[in-house]
């Protein structure tokens, strides 16, 4: 089994059950380990859109990272994922954050995510389950990306109870 870091996000329709209900779906072919609680996020790089629902959870599994990724992208699919404009809205996006302590590049696929140390929305949920958890390719940790970034006060925690939630509907 190899653990791994997803971040999940959504801006369209209702954000917050879009979320639960992906993890709920990932819970059905992963074994999940922590979820963590849900942020608003202002848009980071097409900021002419709605206010985004990010949260990140961590699983066990048995796939390997291309596999993975396919699954993940059927879940986003049944969701009501529309392939759109880059960074633009969507109902739902899941990424592979982390796997494990392996960096992957191949077609359409790079882990650990290449965006990761930069992106508040993704390193606030995931400091909160998965603080110590190392980059690969740098060492730094969860917690130490995210102090280099310094105050995220335009991320807002919104759902304190989403964990147990998104868990409930695993089982």
């Amino acid at each position: 089994m190899t653990s791994s870091l997803l971040g999940l996000g959504a801006n369209l329709g209702d954000r917050a059950r879009t979320l639960r209900a992906a993890v709920a779906a990932l819970g059905r072919f992963l074994n999940i380990t922590a979820v963590s609680p849900i942020y608003e996020t202002p848009p980071m790089y097409d900021t002419d859109q709605a206010p985004f629902l990010n949260m990140a959870v961590t699983v066990d599994t048995d796939l390997p990272p291309q596999m993975l990724l396919g699954s993940i992208k059927a879940v986003e699919r049944r969701l009501g994922r529309v392939p759109e404009r880059r960074h633009g809205p969507r109902a739902i996006d899941i990424d592979i954050i982390l796997f494990g302590e392996q960096k992957v590049d191949v077609d359409g696929l790079s882990i650990p995510h290449p965006g990761l140390a930069e992106r508040g929305f993704v390193l606030v949920p995931a400091a909160d389950i998965a603080a110590d958890w190392r980059h690969p390719a740098t060492g730094l940790s969860v917690a130490a990306m995210l102090s280099a970034l310094g105050p995220q006060l335009d991320i807002i925690r919104v759902d304190e109870a989403a964990a147990e939630t998104a868990l409930a509907a695993c089982g």
